[in-house]
């Protein structure tokens, strides 16, 4: 039966939910088809148990596949399990979780399979935006089941055992799976921008869990609150240390040093994730320069520049957070746009992106500018004119249209080496620091390196209740 303790799918369960708190739903269900001798076939649950359980006393959806049972295919009844299940989900507003081990559609059910898989696709659709969707891939998830794994807002992958493609590395021209394995969760995780983590199965659960708890269990909510026991004036003293790497600025500053992370491996050159201010909730994204160790040790370095996989990283993850009322904090370091090749097929239509979710984003906004902001980079990275309630500063950082010297070389290209430093001068006091933003109402306060959680908190706890009317449309085309 579906519920055996020796079912691989039924303990996978059994890890990620409270202890004894999972009810299956629709344990009696078989496959309804009979080509192919499939009635000859045993197929419990047919290949998938669904039902829901709690996690932290959280209520939660779960359908995890069983791969002893054809494979794990999905076949009609497969698929109008797990579309029941998100049915449910909606009404009840809790996350929906895929425990995905599948080798495919199930060919002896063709059309049947296609058309009730494509249901699968329209119930992900239709909850988007209105309960969370997580995915674990513990074995295969290829061909169309990958797409359904990108639907979801966040996905692991199992470390090793776990396979994820569109199109298998054999059949791509000029690959073979020993020259580029684009199955492998490394290359998905560093390649795609789909995968959030790469971890093995205990931390995988761990992971999930700690996200759920995280999060708010629908977009009626209105965020996610907790408990604080965390002094709100604690002082940051040694921010300025290590301000070109947001993961330590972030822990920081969080409650009880808490952040999680999103897709880490994808864009490193940008910082995506949640951390807690007085008990809410809140995302963050973070242009990084520099990536320290455990050991307080650089270990990467990058330019303080947009590319294209960061802003479309970036811009996918406020668009989350705006979906499910929980506020933005920004982390501006931006000097301009990678300029790159690769980077340039796509960075305009990217940077769009990231214009279009922060400017398009209704719930509180609040930028932190820790070093450089100039031109059209530090616009796109939540300033005021694209729409932020608050822009703080810390006190070294610089603003404007570009590096005080380079401006002063553009407009005095024909001037002395020395007139070139000396007008650099009077470029960087009247134009290219924090103080003449400010001075504009540009920078709303510049901040000290201690006082960043307090300030932050203070922004976040003022803007909670923050309504916007927006205009009557659809939806944006960006």
């Amino acid at each position: 039966m579906s519920n055996s303790n020796d079912n691989s799918a039924m303990q996978r369960i059994a890890k990620l939910v409270d202890e004894n708190s999972f009810m299956e739903i629709g344990s009696l269900v078989t496959a309804r088809s009979t080509d192919f001798n499939l009635a000859k076939t045993d197929t419990p649950s047919d290949g998938v148990i669904t039902g829901h359980g709690l996690i932290d006393g959280s209520l939660v959806f779960v359908y995890s596949q069983d791969v002893s049972v054809l494979g794990g295919t999905i076949g009609e009844m497969h698929a109008k399990k797990i579309a029941a299940v998100y049915d449910m989900a909606v009404k009840m507003g809790a996350p929906v979780i895929g425990l995905i081990d599948c080798a495919g559609i199930r060919l002896q059910e063709s059309v049947d399979a296609l058309e009730a898989f494509g249901l699968i696709y329209k119930k992900q659709a239709e909850a988007s935006g209105i309960i969370p969707q997580i995915s674990a891939v513990f074995g295969t998830c290829g061909g169309g089941l990958a797409v359904a794994a990108a639907l979801s807002d966040f996905t692991f992958v199992k470390a090793d055992t776990a396979k994820m493609f569109i199109n298998s590395p054999n059949a791509i021209d000029g690959n073979r799976i020993d020259k580029c394995n684009t199955a492998d969760a490394a290359f998905q995780s560093a390649e795609t921008g789909t995968i959030d983590a790469v971890c093995e199965e205990d931390e995988m659960m761990m992971r999930i869990r700690e996200l759920i708890g995280i999060l708010p269990s629908n977009n009626a909510e209105g965020g996610c609150t907790a408990d604080c026991a965390d002094d709100l004036n604690r002082a940051c003293e040694n921010l300025d240390t290590m301000k070109g790497d947001p993961r330590y600025v972030l822990s920081e500053i969080s409650d009880g040093h808490v952040f999680v992370e999103v897709k880490a491996d994808y864009a490193k050159d940008m910082v995506a994730g949640f951390i807690r201010l007085d008990g809410i909730t809140v995302g963050a994204v973070a242009n990084c320069t520099e990536v320290y160790d455990e050991k307080g040790e650089k270990t990467e370095e990058f330019d303080a520049v947009l590319s294209a996989r960061g802003c479309s990283k970036a811009a996918e993850f406020i668009t989350f957070c705006d979906a499910f009322d929980i506020p933005v904090i920004s982390l501006t370091n931006a000097a301009g746009f990678r300029a790159a090749m690769c980077s340039e097929k796509n960075l305009a239509k990217a940077a769009g992106r990231l214009v279009s979710a922060f400017a398009g984003a209704t719930v509180p906004k609040v930028n932190l500018i820790t070093d450089k902001a100039y031109g059209s980079a530090y616009t796109i990275m939540n300033s005021k004119s694209l729409g932020a309630d608050l822009v703080y500063a810390w006190p070294d950082a610089k603003t404007g249209m570009m590096d005080a010297h380079l401006a002063a070389k553009i407009m005095y290209a024909d001037e002395s080496a020395a007139d070139i430093d000396k007008k650099a001068a009077e470029y960087e006091a009247l134009q290219g620091n924090v103080n003449a933003a400010a001075a504009r109402g540009y920078v709303d306060r510049i901040i000290d390196y201690p006082g960043t959680r307090k300030y932050l908190i203070a922004a976040v706890e003022m803007l909670y209740t923050k309504r916007v009317d927006q205009p009557n449309k659809k939806h944006g085309t960006k």
